[in-house]
């Protein structure tokens, strides 16, 4: 797993003063909206999806368009999304995200309420940076971009 690229690239848009942009990918509005407002505290450029298909689209890499076009999708920094979802679980959603040629290299965070290691693993194992434990406090958030920052 190739971390390096993404997470200088969040560390250099840190040192020119530009807010990065997070994916926030919840199917609770309650929850959605908390993430939101933890990441907009830290200073990020929060865009939401109400579902795993939503970020595709938003990202450029839904069914419909072309993927030879990937490099058209919208550019993310971070991709924070919920596991459990209808439809496309956050599982999923990250394995889409790490088979694109032009998102690969972003870090996918991956959110749960459950604490299920097997389900903590595979999402590692598949190329998430982290796993998380909702609810999201700021502390979260803090410690996510510290370590988003630092890696090398």
């Amino acid at each position: 797993m190739d971390a390096t690229s993404s997470s200088s690239s969040w560390k250099g848009m840190m040192e020119q003063g530009n807010e990065p942009h997070v994916l926030a990918v919840d199917d609770n509005i309650i929850d959605r909206k908390i993430v939101e407002k933890l990441l907009k505290n830290s200073s990020c450029k929060v865009t939401t999806a109400e579902n795993g298909l939503r970020a595709l689209e938003y990202l450029g890499l839904g069914d419909d368009q072309d993927n030879s076009l990937e490099t058209s999708g919208s550019k993310v920094n971070l991709i924070i999304t919920d596991y459990c979802m209808p439809g496309m679980t956050g599982y999923d959603l990250l394995k889409k995200v790490k088979e694109s040629n032009a998102m690969k290299e972003v870090p996918v965070v991956i959110m749960s309420s459950e604490n299920i290691p097997t389900r903590i693993n595979k999402c590692l194992e598949e190329g998430a940076q982290m796993f998380m434990l909702k609810p999201l406090k700021q502390s979260d958030v803090k410690k996510l971009r510290c370590q988003l920052m630092t890696r090398s």
